[in-house]
């Protein structure tokens, strides 16, 4: 079964993002599907989840305080397979 990837691209509004933060990460937290995230070097976001499908997970993103207060310039969900690298080889996804 495959995962899915969220990446998400933020607009410029650092200051005001910072104080929606917690409510965010709070947001988060409470996903049972969400495996791992975390923000990039990029201004954004990557988030995998173990879900069954892309429109779960956009029906459960579309409630994330950073999308309602307008700071995800930019959402993609993709589908991704892992087959190859140390998670897969240690077992701690398969």
């Amino acid at each position: 079964m495959p995962f899915f990837v969220a990446t998400y691209e933020y607009t410029a509004d650092l200051d005001a993002r910072l104080a929606v933060r917690p409510r965010h990460r709070e947001f988060l937290s409470g996903l049972d599907p969400l495996v791992v995230s975390g923000p990039t070097d990029a201004e954004g976001a990557i988030l995998i989840f173990d879900a069954d499908s892309a429109e779960t997970v956009a029906a459960m993103l579309d409630a994330d305080p950073f999308q309602v207060e307008g700071f995800i310039r930019e959402r993609k969900i993709v589908g991704w397979t892992p087959v190859m690298g140390q998670w897969v080889t240690s077992g701690l996804i398969s």
